[in-house]
């Protein structure tokens, strides 16, 4: 049947195309562009004074004047941005404040201008458009798309908007896509996530589902409960469901899951979405990594993971960036912040165009006794363990057992299984290898007798959404970090009887 979108879609798919190509195929020179835009828009604010932005020609004259900050560095100035002042970070004030719960801050605001905002929602509908350009599968345009997300209800304070970015963003769905917008405006409205949840399935079952999106671990609790409620595949329920759009995690560690629960493989698309800024999404469905967003008001630089802790570590722009090395990504935008340290780690899978993976979490690692061992190194480890068995991962967490009651230290894999294994030990072993063979420090740790190899402690079924449940975080953007260089989540998981 001849439809008017779809047929549509696809020129415009085209022409998005091209403008995506033009800027990423001029990295350098669209960088500077905004980089330049950014100091300029910016000389007047509070910042831009304290920090003399309108003496700064370069990026070693921005290194020089603006250090790295995290929330925390940064808070004064956005409590006062908070309160309502004007002209502080960012010229005027922000439109939107993006709430998250921070582990260390406790609540933070993340400011959105109207600057900053649209970038959100191009990079979001560039990477479809992207997809339907390389594939030519535009089908999809006419059925129903839903976003598992936080409720779009705002709050105001000082006549700036305040919400989860996921519910800010719900209210920049284009009109072509409302009427194919799942789910309801009230359904999306409900606090309680398995309340919210089930009243998803209700909605969604007669519906000609074509897109499904979210975070891995709260779409795999709606395709649970379609199985449960219907005892049929997610696919044979939803004939048309051919792609999956997902970000927050790695989905690796799902995909096995995910694909018994739909039934079939669907195609994917991952994004690289975060309050402070839209930064990369998949551009082609056979390369590893995601688009690096350059033209978006985001000036990006780079410190290797290894060196960040130290005094002065050397801060270097796109031109710089080496294949495969972790980074920590800072960023500079028109969000208003500066040289701000969004907490995470990357690595450049590829130079031309510059596509990056998520390697994990500066604050989240494990380093109790110098081993470094970082969130990519423990989630490739698990995937070559379980790969061409039956064994299926549900979720996991790492964390160090510095003081067993007998023997060396240990690190203490927390791990619900869909499908557990019949040799637990065995599992452990090829696990251990596959860090061994990822991580030098490691092995230098093991064979030192420093430590002893990993051990594994099963999680009861939905014990890790029991324990989100009962820490306040279930559904919407949380998710279970995937270690930790402490004992807390694995302490409470234990306290509340959620292991075996």
């Amino acid at each position: 049947m001849f439809s008017v979108k779809s047929a549509l879609a696809k020129p415009f798919a085209f022409f998005i195309k091209r403008s995506v190509l033009k800027w990423a195929n001029n990295p350098v020179d669209t960088q500077n562009a905004v980089f330049k835009n950014l100091i300029h828009e910016a000389k007047d604010t509070q910042f831009g004074k304290d920090h003399d932005f309108s003496n700064i020609l370069s990026h070693a004259d921005f290194v020089s004047r603006v250090p790295v900050r995290d929330y925390e560095d940064l808070k004064p100035y956005i409590e006062r941005v908070v309160a309502g002042e004007l002209d502080i970070l960012w010229k005027d004030k922000p439109i939107y404040f993006a709430k998250t719960s921070g582990t260390t801050s406790g609540a933070k605001y993340i400011p959105i201008t109207k600057e900053s905002m649209p970038t959100h929602i191009e990079a979001a509908r560039n990477a479809i458009l992207m997809y339907i350009a390389e594939t030519g599968n535009a089908d999809f345009v006419d059925g129903k798309m839903i976003f598992l997300q936080g409720s779009p209800i705002l709050n105001e304070q000082n006549g700036i908007q305040l919400g989860r970015l996921s519910g800010i963003v719900a209210h920049f769905v284009p009109k072509y896509l409302q009427k194919n917008r799942m789910p309801s405006w009230e359904t999306n409205c409900i606090e309680d996530w398995e309340t919210k949840v089930e009243a998803i399935v209700d909605e969604t079952l007669a519906e000609n589902m074509t897109v499904i999106s979210g975070i891995p671990s709260w779409v795999q609790m709606y395709f649970e409960k379609i199985n449960q409620k219907t005892g049929k595949k997610v696919g044979d329920v939803f004939k048309n469901f051919n792609l999956f759009i997902f970000g927050g995690v790695n989905y690796e560690p799902y995909r096995a899951k995910f694909e018994s629960l739909i039934g079939r493989k669907v195609d994917s698309i991952e994004l690289y979405p975060a309050s402070e800024g839209f930064f990369a999404y998949q551009d082609q469905q056979n390369e590893k990594g995601m688009l690096l967003q350059l033209n978006s008001g985001i000036f990006y630089e780079f410190i290797k993971a290894e060196d960040f802790f130290e005094d002065q570590p050397q801060r270097i722009t796109i031109k710089d960036v080496e294949l495969h090395t972790n980074y920590v990504m800072i960023i500079s935008s028109t969000a208003g912040l500066w040289a701000y340290n969004i907490g995470d780690t990357v690595e450049f899978t590829s130079l031309s165009p510059y596509r990056v993976i998520v390697s994990g979490r500066i604050k989240h690692f494990i380093s109790a006794f110098g081993e470094h061992v970082i969130g990519k190194e423990v989630e490739q480890a698990l995937k070559a363990a379980v790969e061409g068995t039956t064994v299926q991962v549900s979720e996991f967490t790492v964390a160090p057992e510095i003081n067993p009651p007998n023997g060396l230290p240990y690190h203490e894999w927390f791990i619900e299984f869909e499908n557990e294994p019949e040799n637990l030990g065995h599992l452990a072993d090829k696990i251990e290898a596959a860090l061994q063979a990822q991580n030098s420090y490691y092995v230098d740790l093991i064979g030192g007798k420093v430590l002893q190899p990993l051990k594994i402690k099963v999680v009861k079924k939905n014990g890790f959404q029991d324990y989100m449940k009962s820490i306040g975080k279930l559904g919407g953007q949380n998710k279970i970090p995937r270690l930790s260089n402490d004992r807390k989540i694995a302490d409470i998981l234990i306290a509340k009887n959620l292991t075996k």
